[in-house]
């Protein structure tokens, strides 16, 4: 029987591990409210059986899903939505405007996947990518905003990560769901002086300057905690708010260093790898330089990859 990994948290939402990779990499938020649910990002096909397994174990009905709300349709955050909007029959699938077109018809998506990833390690991650009918998509303005039983949840674009990206404002938690736009923040870093976070500038559309403004609008909420879909809770939110501002600049400056030698690639994963380690130095975690290193490879990795494409747009 499935045993779902999923930690409580206060006014009905749940952060339930989707199984993607490892456990605790990539978190779907199930908020409850009234009686009424959604569910924040997907995690990928494999990911599903877990997220409706939360819902049994809850005793909520399929049908009291209103919506599957993607913060932006790269596949660790919305390749199961698909298939997950097939078990959900009352639910709509709430998708920024850039994105509505690649849920209805994912074929571009899975291109562009297929070129980070390879043929074979995405057929392995994420499956076949399912469309979701177009009469059951909601393209969502920036500022708009949809009732979920009596809460309002607020919508804002946020682009910088991806421009496709929305995060959503919870009024009841005083929270923000922030999809990768504030950064991921792995609880194994975690150390004495709190949680640790970092940009993530996967491809291909990482815009320093948009990712700077999102955060601080995001900081003008004035929330007390965001819900990261890697990974879930964090707060002491102005503090890692001013870290994420020094990761966009710092990794800019190591990209800029790179352009025009031979080996940009080797140099820009080099120079990340030596600047993230040395943040969970200053940070006390609690991991060994090696195991952190190795730990944050797939991080670098495509970290480097979305800082080549922007370097390349300059």
């Amino acid at each position: 029987m499935l045993q779902p990994r999923y930690d409580d948290y206060d006014h009905g939402i749940t952060a339930i591990d989707t199984d993607y990779v490892r456990p605790y990499l990539d978190a779907s938020h199930l908020i409850v409210r009234d009686g009424r649910a959604a569910f924040v990002d997907t995690g990928v096909n494999s990911s599903v059986p877990h997220l409706l397994a939360v819902l049994e174990r809850k005793g909520i009905a399929p049908d009291q899903v209103d919506y599957v709300l993607v913060t932006h349709v790269h596949l660790d955050h919305a390749g199961g939505a698909g298939q997950l909007m097939q078990a959900l029959p009352n639910a709509r699938l709430v998708v920024h405007p850039r994105g509505a077109r690649h849920m209805i018809d994912p074929q571009r998506l899975i291109e562009g996947s297929i070129a980070v990833y390879g043929a074979e390690a995405f057929k392995s991650m994420f499956g076949e990518i399912r469309p979701v009918p177009a009469e059951r998509v909601i393209a969502i303005s920036d500022g708009e905003e949809l009732k979920l039983g009596n809460s309002r949840l607020l919508f804002i674009h946020t682009p910088g990560h991806a421009a496709h990206h929305y995060c959503i404002v919870d009024y009841d938690s005083n929270s923000v769901f922030t999809g990768d736009t504030f950064g991921v923040s792995y609880r194994e870093l975690d150390s004495a002086k709190g949680p640790i976070a970092f940009v993530t500038s996967t491809p291909v559309q990482f815009d320093p300057d948009a990712l700077h403004a999102s955060i601080d609008r995001l900081l003008g909420f004035e929330p007390q905690a965001a819900y990261l879909t890697h990974y879930s809770r964090v707060e002491d939110l102005p503090r890692l708010a001013a870290e994420l501002h020094q990761d966009i600049d710092a990794y800019v400056a190591i990209a800029r260093r790179a352009q025009g030698t031979d080996n940009p690639a080797e140099r820009i994963g080099a120079g990340l790898r030596e600047y993230m380690l040395g943040r969970l130095e200053a940070h006390g975690c609690p991991l060994e330089p090696d195991r952190a290193a190795q730990f944050l490879a797939v991080d670098i990795t495509l970290n480097t990859q979305g800082l080549l494409v922007w370097l390349a747009r300059q």
